[in-house]
């Protein structure tokens, strides 16, 4: 019987490599966390090649920049969270640092050559009320800018914010290379984020019960605008909902992605890989 800090068993091998387009593998997770030689060699094992590890908060940026120059498999995103950034807006953050410092270290990190992603950030709902909101739509501007700037890859948060997401992108006008990292909205939005001509990243909670709205969206998403992601060491595929996630998991979200959209496993692997590099370059 497994416990909720067992990690799961390693699933069937993909038939083609994929990447785990967003994990934070510098948050432990499981009741004997896993170093990151181990995570990165799991994932491999079973078909994932490369991860991007997203680094949103300042500490975790700083980890990002030394994790994507010491392991090949990694490329990384920098940026501040939603929820961080509303709190170094209000002088509330732990770190002490106002927006403005936290802000221009991201922007500074963001030029490394191996942070291909500005991301994650956008609009959070859910854990910031109305007195941060005002901050994190700052905020979303700024790294909107940002991505432009530097012509990288804009990696968008969306929790309980989906007409405010759209409305600041369509306002200031989104990157070329836009995602919608751990998409959660309905079938509606699938269909405008792609006539957007962005890109809809899938999590664990694709395959969960009772998450027919979320498939559904999926459905609605041509494979060729299709990524797929753990958001590790959070939303495990079921059948291990509750356990630690971690990249090696992925083969159990794109085989649900491979049957929603009824395509041959394979032939969705190649797609996912194919717009992968497209969208991040070479690892």
């Amino acid at each position: 019987m497994s416990r909720p800090g067992d990690w799961p068993e390693v699933p069937e091998p993909l038939p083609v490599a994929v990447a785990d387009n967003h994990t934070h593998i510098d948050i432990p997770a499981g009741d004997e966390p896993r170093t990151v030689d181990r995570l990165i060699s799991d994932a491999a094992s079973v078909g994932v090649d490369r991860i991007l590890h997203i680094g949103c908060d300042l500490d975790s940026a700083r980890w990002t920049i030394e994790a994507v120059d010491r392991h090949p498999a990694l490329l990384g995103g920098v940026a501040l969270h939603p929820n961080d950034a509303a709190r170094h807006a209000a002088g509330t953050h732990p770190s002490g640092v106002g927006y403005e410092d936290a802000f221009a270290e991201v922007a500074s990190l963001a030029t490394g050559g191996r942070i291909r992603v500005i991301g994650e950030t956008g609009l959070d709902r859910f854990r910031t009320g109305p007195e941060g909101q005002d901050a994190q739509e700052r905020s979303f501007r700024d790294h909107i800018a940002l991505a432009k700037e530097l012509g990288k890859v804009l990696q968008i948060h969306n929790r309980d914010a989906h007409a405010e997401v759209i409305e600041v992108l369509e306002r200031d006008g989104a990157p070329e290379r836009t995602v919608m990292h751990c998409f959660s909205g309905d079938a509606a939005l699938a269909r405008l984020c792609v006539e957007r001509g962005w890109y809809l990243s899938f999590a664990g909670n694709v395959t969960f019960r009772n998450a027919d709205p979320l498939r559904e969206a999926l459905a609605a998403t041509p494979l060729s605008r299709v990524l797929v992601e753990t958001d590790a060491p959070y939303l495990t595929p079921h059948p291990h909902r509750g356990q630690p996630n971690a990249s090696y998991l992925i083969p159990l979200t794109m085989r649900e992605i491979s049957r929603v959209l009824d395509v041959p496993l394979e032939e969705a692997c190649s797609v996912v890989s194919a717009t992968t590099d497209e969208l991040y370059g070479p690892w």
